[in-house]
């Protein structure tokens, strides 16, 4: 798919010109910039749900973090602080954030100008959720230019592989990725609270109105899935949300494992964070799922656990002095264990959401 015309980024830049950051290779564990059928969104029949999208359009409207994403004192000389191995894995964390949040800003922009015309509220909506991301995304990149780098957000725009999602399956990743932002942000937020000590930089004091805009969006999805009800209702749609689950939650387990220097700087251990916002976020969708998925089971994370290890065996591989193609022959039979292990996680029996109680706080 071509990328988005006409989108504007958001503004970036510091006087000092920062060096501008060659983007990380993509790889399934990588943030995507995804596109759909305009079309069909463009045709979606609000009035099932119309008077929720139309209440959260006007929480839109007020821009509550208008004011918020300011930066202050506290980030003078706050990166010189830094040892070295904690600013390697804080700049990847800030680049991987900004990545996400600007491929949101991009999706939302894009539907918002597509559909303007022939479903207002809609494109209103998406209108607001695009520059809350886009406000994100700069104050992510304003951070890194505090070490001296900044991504060139017009050149990822242009060059880097959009992924095409029809409007059911823009809504589950973009649903699970708005709440599963939220209990990441507030879970550090409630932390670092706690151990002030553990604040590595000023930006983290940013995080409690951060994730209000996430669960804002959040809810907007969980609206927009009510009001087109066969994206949660029936076999399809139940097949779908376990999929979009197992697949948002391996995903994170095993980047966060993978790079648990950065929560250990933060005074957090990797596995129990994400076994923390995982739990949360597997509650949160019970509202709007017909399933979530059994957490709690025993082999859950024994099988995300060998995820993890076949990742880092496929990381060696990469990072050897081997040909190509040597590479490729070594790495075979971990993708395809990961996939045997996928496989059993998604065939472990869900829970139906009206079985299930979440004790959401």
């Amino acid at each position: 798919m071509v990328p988005p015309t006409a989108v504007a980024s958001p503004t970036i830049g510091t006087p000092e010109a920062p060096a501008i950051k060659d983007p990380v290779k993509d790889t399934i564990l990588t943030p995507r910039f995804y596109t759909t059928d305009f079309d069909a969104m463009a045709a979606m029949d609000l009035r099932p749900n119309e008077a929720e999208l139309e209440a959260i359009c006007e929480e839109f409207r007020k821009d509550y973090n208008r004011h918020h994403f300011v930066r202050n004192e506290d980030f003078d000389g706050a990166a010189d602080k830094l040892d070295p191995d904690t600013r390697r894995v804080f700049i990847e964390f800030l680049e991987q954030s900004c990545t996400s949040e600007f491929s949101g800003f991009l999706l939302y922009k894009e539907l918002s100008r597509r559909i303007k015309t022939k479903n207002p509220l809609l494109a209103e909506c998406f209108a607001h959720m695009a520059r809350d991301e886009a406000r994100h995304a700069g104050f992510l990149n304003k951070a890194m230019g505090d070490f001296g780098l900044q991504l060139d957000l017009g050149f990822l725009t242009a060059n880097k592989a959009y992924t095409y999602f029809k409007p059911a399956y823009i809504f589950y990743a973009t649903y699970l990725s708005e709440k599963i932002g939220y209990w990441r942000y507030i879970a550090i937020y409630r932390h670092l609270e706690k151990n002030p000590d553990s604040k590595i930089f000023p930006i983290f004091n940013f995080f409690e109105s951060w994730c209000q805009d996430e669960n804002r969006h959040g809810d907007f999805f969980d609206a927009l899935m009510k009001a087109q009800p066969k994206t949660v209702t029936g076999l399809t749609a139940r097949l779908w949300c376990r999929f979009f689950l197992l697949a948002v939650f391996a995903t994170m387990y095993v980047r966060d494992v993978a790079r648990k220097e950065f929560y250990e700087a933060l005074g957090l251990d990797a596995r129990e964070y994400d076994k923390y916002v995982i739990a949360k976020t597997n509650e949160t969708s019970a509202r709007v799922f017909p399933v979530v998925l059994n957490v709690e089971h025993p082999k859950f994370y024994e099988r995300l656990e060998r995820l993890v290890n076949n990742n880092q065996a496929l990381a060696d591989a990469d990072a050897s002095d081997a040909p190509a193609a040597l590479k490729a022959l070594r790495k075979l039979p971990y993708w395809a264990a990961n996939g045997l292990e996928m496989a059993k996680l998604f065939l472990m029996a869900p829970i139906r959401s009206e079985r299930f109680q979440p004790a959401i706080r």
